[in-house]
Order: structure tokens, then sequence, then C-alpha cells
């Protein structure tokens, strides 16, 4: 490869805009769009389209300067609507974050035009979730900003939307994975034991909640990993590893070095509803087997939500215990790791699967 063209790869999969992309994410749609060199074609970042790879895309501010750099509008997602024909489910995105409660199911089939299950059927291939997930999400987001706003956790509920602070607490746990409280103060009071070390992919930090292993990173550099958990608990109490905790974290290298034992291990697994979904599907994938991000889909129900599924394997923080290693490209042949690819074939080869022979992308 190229000089050129892996700096081009590099910087669209750093940009935040190839994220939006991969998760197909509507509410992107309006502020930006991309082009496919291989199809000359530009799509809204919701486009249901197969997956382009990075070293083919470009990102435009508007259909404009797409088109004036030569490119047509896309047929399948329409970045360029007609007047009067609005984009109907990015503007139900839209409508749904700006409601103070969740509308129901009827309340939105009702404002688009659409029987409810016409439009269930529809929010859910375009969007990967259905409504209401899609609304508990936000919610959550939503929430998350408040408790950072907000003096008193009550105040930060009730913002977020919540009609009682009895039912929001009933999802906290699920939600944050600590009490609202110890969330808005950055997780303080909440102790996260860890441990770094070496194994045969490089560095690994493994950290624990009362809950159960919450993090399983690898890496190059066991300084980098340690700051990544200080970021995602800027005031928990981290706590290193004793004699205990030690023989944790050698079952986990142990999973790693060997990923047919399958070892287990309780996890504190968070994330979203569609997160957990594909989460819990690659767990069913047994050792020596791949899927594509195609199949996960269907088997979670969202045949057409391959892209969304991309984003939550990348968002994975439990490396090996979610084996989002075992997922791959349509045509087999492998695609991006959270840990780099190199780890992942090495991963795939002890498991016993047979690999294709190394592109110049890997």
């Amino acid at each position: 490869m190229d000089s050129n063209k892996a700096a081009h790869i590099e910087a669209v999969q750093r940009d935040p805009r190839w994220q939006a992309v991969l998760s197909r994410d509507a509410r992107a749609d309006g502020h930006f769009c991309y082009a496919v060199s291989t199809t000359g074609v530009y799509c809204r970042p919701s486009c249901p389209s197969r997956q382009a790879r990075p070293e083919h895309v470009t990102f435009y501010t508007s259909g404009a300067a797409a088109r004036a750099a030569g490119y047509r509008p896309c047929k399948r997602c329409r970045p360029e609507p007609t007047s009067g024909e609005p984009a109907l489910i990015p503007a139900l995105c839209r409508y749904i974050e700006q409601a103070e409660r969740l509308p129901t199911l009827a309340e939105l089939a009702g404002h688009a035009g659409l029987s409810p299950c016409h439009l269930h059927r529809r929010f859910k291939a375009e969007t990967g979730v259905t409504p209401r997930a899609y609304a508990l999400a936000r919610r959550g987001e939503r929430v998350r900003r408040e408790l950072a706003r907000q003096h008193r956790v009550t105040d930060a509920i009730y913002e977020a939307g919540y009609g009682s602070d009895s039912r929001f607490y009933e999802q906290s746990a699920r939600l944050l994975g600590m009490t609202p409280g110890r969330y808005r103060a950055g997780g303080q009071d909440t102790d996260i034991r860890f441990a770094v070390g070496q194994c045969s992919l490089g560095a690994i930090l493994v950290a624990c909640s009362e809950r159960g292993v919450c993090a399983i990173q690898l890496g190059d550099e066991p300084e980098a990993l340690l700051r990544e958990l200080q970021d995602r608990f800027p005031a928990a109490n981290l706590i290193g590893g004793d004699v205990d905790f030690e023989q944790l974290v050698a079952r986990v290298v142990a999973m790693v070095e060997c990923p047919r034992l399958g070892v287990g291990l309780p996890l504190d697994i968070r994330g979203t509803a569609f997160q957990q979904r594909v989460w819990q599907a690659l767990q069913q994938i047994p050792p020596g087997e791949t899927l594509s991000y195609a199949d996960i889909a269907r088997r979670i129900g969202s045949p057409r939500a391959a892209r969304a599924v991309a984003a939550a394997c990348a968002a994975n923080p439990l490396a090996v215990a979610i084996p989002c290693h075992r997922v791959v490209r349509g045509d087999g042949s492998l695609s991006g790791y959270r840990w780099g690819i190199a780890r992942k074939r090495q991963l795939l080869e002890r498991e016993g699967e047979a690999l294709p022979a190394p592109g110049p992308a890997d």
C-alpha cells in the first residue's frame, strides 16, 4: 500500500464522521455527505447501501460540493430529496429527540402518516433498532448530559424526560453501570480494580467493578491502556489488583492465549440496547467459526443494520470475552478490529479458523 493511500485511510478512520457512516446515524443526515469513488455517487450518513471501504470515501459538507466534484446522488438513500419529500426517518429521529416524553408508536405513526406496523418495520430497517429502543437510547444520552450539569440527581432525571425517578432507578444499573449519584461524580466512590500485564498479543489491561469484568483491553503501550481506563472513570477509585485479582487476570490471559477455552467470567456489560443485542449474538458464535456483519444483523432481527453491527463491534470494551474477532466481511476477509487487524488474525488462527492469505491492508 502506498503512503498516500495509507494516509487517506487513516484520515477517514480518524474522522468522527466515519463512525456516523458506520452506524448509519440518521442524526448526521443534513450535516454532511460522503462520496464513494468506486461508484461515483454520494450518500447520506444513514444510507443503507453496502458499506464502502475507507480508501474509497471522501467527505463533503454538502451535496452541492459533492456534485461539484463530479459525483451524482445515490438513488437508494436520495440525499437530495425532491421538494415536499423530506427524509422521513431522520425527521422522526429528530422528533423523538425533541419530545419531552417518550412518544408512543401510534403517535409516531400518526405524525409520519403511516400505519404503526409499517412505520415500525421501516424505522428498524433504516436505523437497526425499534423506535422505542432509539428513544430510550437518546434518553440515556440526555440523562448522562443532565447528570453532568445538574446539582441534584432528581433534577437531572426529570430534565431528561423521566416521569418518575422510580422508573429511572429501575433502569439505572444497566444504563449507567452504577448509581446515578456516582455517575454524576465521574464514578466517585466506585471501586474499579485493575491490572496491566503482558500476553502474547502485547500489553493487556483487565478491570473489574463489583458487577464483573468491565474492561479487557489490548494494545502496544500499557500506559495508553491505563489512560483509557482513567478517561472512562475519571473519579473512580482505581485500585491495583491484589493476589486474588491476579488470579482473575491469569484466567483472562489464558482465554486470550487459547480462545477455545471459553473461560467463564462474570461480565459487567454496559451499552445501548442495540449494542447489547449485538454483543449477546457475538457470544453465541462458537470458537473456530466466523459470521459476517450481515449474518449478525439477521440474527438480531435487523437485516439491514450491518453497518450498525460493525459500529457495535468497534465499541466492544471486552476483547475475546465478547468475541467480535469472529465477525468478518461477507466475502470472508478480515475487516477492522479495535485492537488491530494482526491481533484479530492471531486469535482466529488460534481457534483453527481457515483464513484467507494476508492482503495489503492487513
